[in-house]
């Protein structure tokens, strides 16, 4: 549900969605309009708002549902996480099966996916005052935020699931533990480079690969201190190199892993992680050469949560075995 969650958001942030729903209202919010005057009183709210004013000016009723659905979507799936998450996890809780510290771990969940609702209120409400668009810091926080969520809930899963550790005392295997280890670094610092790049919709832009502009630098790369965040052209060329930096180690993963005597569910992780890998690079070119269509971009976005399931759960493989007594 978090994966389709991040495509979903991404969907709505590609068809200009995220900004058609003023009202922050977790409760009631369960209700989308149910009559004509309670769809011409959202209508007349958004209306008001800068995207409206500057971007969508005579916009009708019937063009403004178009948008408006995949914002109601976007917020009542999240509000159906949490149900599906907290119900079960009460009945396991008043049961008895969990307790203990894996209790509290479970009910940090629940706190940050709170967390990641109202930060992603918090994210809208940067649109709906004076530009057009959120900024893209609350929007690199938010989806970083269900990025991080999602890692914790694979990871807690992983540990439910495969609890044993294998004993390993190779020199190969404290070598590769330490190359995944920076391979996921690597990925979640790619994923939040390429927030930016969806915050300032910097993949419109520069639409040629590999070159920027006829050059491998673009020009007026890093010429302002805020240039990492700000500058269209140093947000998308960081991500760039970043994601070739990632791909390439995560190849080196990949390609060692294969001369290790690692056990069938470790040996799986490694070829999902290569092949995500790959699947990833030709998507991110393939959206950037395109011009960033819906259907691409969100394929790129949901790539995204697949690689970083994919290196989470070989690391959870490759952890060292608990010390005796």
């Amino acid at each position: 549900m978090v994966f389709a969650m991040v495509v979903i958001g991404g969907i709505t942030r590609l068809t200009g969605s995220g900004l058609s729903m003023v009202e922050w209202r977790p409760v009631l919010g369960f209700l989308p309009p149910l009559s004509e005057e309670a769809w011409q009183r959202v209508f007349d709210l958004y209306r008001a708002t800068p995207q409206y004013l500057e971007v969508n000016a005579g916009m009708s009723l019937p063009e403004f549902r178009g948008i408006f659905w995949w914002e109601y979507i976007h917020r009542v799936w999240g509000r159906l996480i949490g149900l599906v998450f907290f119900v079960p996890f009460l009945w396991f809780l008043l049961r008895g099966y969990v307790r203990g510290p894996f209790a509290w771990k479970l009910a940090g969940l629940f706190v940050l996916g709170g967390a990641q609702g109202a930060l992603g209120w918090y994210m809208v409400k940067s649109g709906l005052v004076d530009v057009p668009e959120v900024s893209q810091y609350r929007l690199t926080a938010h989806l970083s935020l269900a990025f991080l969520i999602h890692a914790l809930l694979v990871w807690t899963a992983l540990s439910v699931l495969f609890p044993e550790r294998r004993a390993v005392s190779d020199g190969k295997f404290l070598s590769i533990r330490r190359l995944a280890h920076i391979a996921l670094a690597l990925v979640a610092i790619t994923i939040v480079s390429g927030a930016f790049v969806a915050g300032t919709d910097a993949g419109f832009t520069y639409n040629t690969f590999p070159l920027m502009d006829g050059r491998i630098v673009p020009p007026g790369y890093f010429d302002t201190a805020m240039a990492p965040f700000e500058d269209i052209a140093t947000i998308q060329f960081h991500h760039r190199v970043l994601a070739l930096l990632t791909f390439a180690v995560l190849m080196v993963v990949w390609w060692r892993s294969r001369w290790l005597a690692l056990v069938p569910r470790a040996r799986l992780a490694a070829n999902l992680l290569g092949l995500a890998a790959i699947v990833q690079v030709v998507l991110g070119i393939t959206t950037l050469l395109l011009v960033v269509p819906v259907s691409l971009g969100a394929a790129h976005q949901g790539g995204a949560v697949i690689l970083l399931t994919a290196v989470t759960w070989f690391v959870y493989e490759l952890r060292p075995p608990k010390p005796r007594g």
